[in-house]
């Protein structure tokens, strides 16, 4: 039993399914076959029973009527009025009290399957002759001067026979009950596991080949749909997630490397004409300071950053003037890139404009850098800032590639 039990396990899910969903209907199906069998094998047995009752009333009351005797049971009457109403394979034998036949007429039926048995009392009994099935009534009588038995029998060759086919066509139905529900099974089960084996695909293809693999729309819209439609959206946020993580490593490598690249900038001039040229010294510092602190700046923005949902900080908004700021950006940048020349025009920028000015800032180095590496031989950047639209612009112009 334990090895059966281990080999059910060990079965895949789909045939789990079958074989469970094959099980239950055949259970159904034999369940009511059974008890429609039994009903129709009772009923049948009760009919030929009535039908025994009903011709012993008829023999009784052809007796009571003609006041039969002995002598008028022998006469051709009698045994045509018997005939009349004996249906094939069955008998009608009229016996005395010592067994002695009074009256005997068959029909394809052989009486000496029946031992006669006067009785005093009527009983119904089933008997067999071989494999013959033989239903026996039997009720006593009195007529004048004599009393006896009437004997009735009948052969349920039709009625076993019948019987046969029934159950035979009950057992071949309920192959074919198993075949239907076998595939029937399968196909159901084939069809709950489609969203599964669907999910299951769809996770090996994004081992194999990233997080953009979906599960296909299943449409069926159970819970299995549903698990599918979640898995959906969970591997569309883990997505987002990853090019999140992506474009914050890209950033964060771009944001640091600027401010890092004038701190060189700046200790590189320092090695070279600032060891003793107090001015160009406290420049040099001043710069390199002021770089350390926006290095600082963008390490702390860039850690709120990881730990935001969002892309966008709103934190440190301050009110600032565009111009002075810019100027002191491009300053850096002309200390940092001396052959080239910056050229910046402002134009009516003399408002407030709320932004983080950390931001702003690196914003400006980017672009203008970019600007620079692309600018080849032409080492010329026009910076221009003007409103439009009560909107502060702020364009960047290079004339290289």
């Amino acid at each position: 039993m334990r090895r059966i039990t281990d080999w059910l396990k060990r079965l895949p899910v789909i045939w789990k399914l079958m074989i469970g969903a094959t099980l239950l209907i055949f259970l159904l199906f034999a369940t009511y076959n059974f008890a429609q069998y039994l009903v129709l094998k009772h009923w049948m047995l009760n009919q030929e029973r009535d039908a025994l009752h009903v011709m012993m009333s008829q023999v009784q009351g052809y007796l009571e009527e003609q006041q039969a005797t002995k002598e008028s049971l022998e006469s051709p009457e009698a045994s045509s009025f018997i005939r009349n109403i004996l249906g094939k394979n069955q008998m009608i034998r009229l016996i005395d009290d010592n067994g002695a036949n009074l009256l005997l007429v068959t029909n394809h039926f052989n009486p000496k399957w029946i031992t006669p048995l006067p009785i005093t009392k009527s009983s119904l009994q089933d008997a067999w002759h071989g494999e013959d099935h033989i239903l026996i009534y039997r009720t006593p009588f009195a007529i004048k001067n004599e009393s006896g038995t009437v004997e009735m029998a009948t052969n349920l060759e039709t009625f076993d026979h019948f019987n046969a086919t029934l159950l035979w066509v009950m057992v071949i139905g309920g192959f074919l009950a198993v075949c239907i529900s076998a595939a029937s099974g399968w196909a159901i089960a084939k069809q709950f596991l489609r969203p599964v084996k669907a999910l299951a695909v769809t996770i090996q293809n994004v081992k194999q080949n990233g997080l953009q693999e979906r599960v296909g729309n299943i449409g069926n819209g159970d819970e299995l749909s549903q698990l599918a439609s979640l898995f959906n959206e969970l591997m569309d946020q883990l997505e987002v997630s990853f090019r999140q993580q992506k474009q914050f490593v890209d950033d964060a490598s771009h944001e640091l490397r600027t401010p890092i690249t004038i701190l060189e900038g700046h200790l590189n001039m320092l090695n070279r004409w600032g060891k003793k040229d107090p001015v160009i010294l406290e420049e040099s510092l001043n710069a390199s300071l002021q770089e350390v602190r926006r290095l600082k700046g963008l390490v702390q923005g860039l850690l709120a950053l990881s730990k935001s949902d969002s892309a966008t900080l709103t934190d440190h908004i301050e009110r600032i003037r565009i111009e002075p700021f810019m100027a002191q950006t491009i300053q850096r940048m002309e200390d940092l890139y001396p052959e080239f020349a910056f050229r910046m025009k402002a134009e009516g920028t003399g408002k407030l404009v709320r932004i983080n000015p950390l931001h702003l800032e690196q914003m400006l180095l980017i672009v203008i850098e970019n600007a620079v590496k692309y600018s080849a031989e032409h080492k010329e950047i026009d910076i221009r800032c003007y409103e439009e639209q009560k909107r502060v612009c702020i364009s960047i112009q290079d004339y290289g590639i």
